[in-house]
């Protein structure tokens, strides 16, 4: 029945040109071969799906960070924060995009923020012990100590 259906124009669910591409899945494989570029252009279409997807916000922002656009990586992981303030990951991400620009203050802020809501899992002792020390240095004045991100 499904082939009569597709030949005088019913509807069906396998038809190639219904079908929706799973953009997120396409760039986080594009992020794997290295090409940042085509990721960020496969997030943006995933989020025109779905706006408010946090997973997307901050996948694209990594992959923002990476090619140099650290700007556009920054308001990515702001809309995140806006649409989820504990989101730690936007947080963490976030927070060392503003120690690179020099902006202690708001990098202070969001590893605050980062340390109020920590993720859990294996590497979070890592990250949260990274946000710790750096906070640290932030609040000590120790600028020669470089921070990492």
């Amino acid at each position: 029945m499904a082939f009569w259906d597709r030949l005088f124009g019913g509807r069906s669910d396998s038809a190639p040109s219904r079908q929706r591409l799973d953009y997120l899945n396409e760039a986080l494989v594009l992020e794997r071969q290295g090409d940042y570029d085509a990721a960020v252009t496969s997030y943006r279409l995933a989020l025109r799906e779905r706006p408010d997807d946090l997973r997307i916000l901050q996948n694209m922002a990594i992959a923002l960070s990476k090619i140099g656009r650290i700007e556009e990586a920054i308001r990515s992981y702001k809309k995140a924060v806006d649409i989820d303030p504990t989101a730690s990951g936007a947080h963490y991400g976030l927070a060392f995009l503003l120690v690179k620009r020099g902006d202690v203050t708001g990098a202070t802020k969001h590893l605050e923020a980062f340390l109020a809501h920590p993720p859990g899992g294996d590497d979070a002792d890592r990250f949260i012990g990274h946000a710790r020390a750096t906070l640290d240095q932030l609040r000590g004045g120790d600028a020669a100590a470089p921070v990492a991100g």
